[in-house]
């Protein structure tokens, strides 16, 4: 993904970029991560959720891996309080996703409710990669409709296909939920930090998987980043002072 940072109607030299090429990759994008929703839906009914609280969540939350991070706690046993609150963590990532793109997009203050509903990580990337603030507005529009859309209808498909066969064990449908969230999380490491912060987070919620109750492991692995953050800060200061 090639990043921008300060795509605006106005920039001198950016590069034009063709309408039909910002909507193949949005569609692409939106095609490719909506039809994961169906894993969400069979996660979510093999937790105990109902069709409707299922559907619910991708109509109203529609934040994937908060999604999986929550219906995963509750499955594993977890206080709703505690699996919301560790959902809650991995969504906030999509506030400081909001602060860049409303500078990024400056849509009317009337379509601002609305386009926040669809400020998740493939939005936001499909937005930042392109060369100008109308293709910007163009990839995230056909990004967030497409994604939308497909994930709600994945989702409703997955959780009344989970309540027809029964039990998502025996099938072992149990394991989509994480497997996917993997798969959309492993390219997203590109730099050794986030590597580091990822394995950090694995090792902590390992650890403490064991003697915490389910969801709080979610939470304690949250930690990571800001550790490995603080260390690669720490480590820059060390050099500046050997100078």
């Amino acid at each position: 993904m090639s990043r921008i940072t300060g795509a605006g109607a106005g920039d001198a030299g950016a590069t034009a970029k063709p309408d039909s090429a910002v909507v193949r990759d949005a569609l692409g994008v939106g095609v490719a991560v909506g039809l994961s929703g169906f894993a969400f839906g069979v996660t979510s009914a093999g937790a105990g959720l109902s069709l409707l609280q299922t559907c619910a969540l991708s109509l109203l939350v529609f934040t994937g891996a908060s999604q999986f991070a929550l219906v995963g706690a509750i499955a594993a046993g977890g206080n709703p309080l505690t699996a919301a609150a560790g959902a809650f963590f991995l969504g906030v990532r999509n506030a400081f996703y909001g602060l860049r793109l409303s500078q990024l997009l400056a849509l009317p203050r009337f379509l601002r409710p609305l386009a926040a509903h669809w400020v998740i990580d493939e939005t936001t990337a499909v937005a930042l990669a392109q060369p100008d603030r109308r293709t910007a507005r163009l990839g995230f529009t056909v990004t967030g409709l497409t994604l939308y859309v497909l994930w709600n209808l994945t989702t409703l498909a997955g959780a009344a296909g989970a309540e027809a066969i029964g039990d998502t064990d025996a099938w072992g449908l149990d394991a989509a939920g994480p497997a996917v969230f993997l798969a959309l999380l492993a390219p997203m490491l590109r730099t050794a930090t986030e590597r580091a912060a990822a394995a950090l987070a694995v090792v902590l919620g390992l650890v403490f998987l064991p003697v915490l109750p389910a969801g709080v492991p979610v939470l304690v692995a949250a930690l990571a980043a800001p550790a490995v953050l603080w260390l690669k800060g720490r480590g820059r200061g060390a050099k500046g002072e050997d100078r």
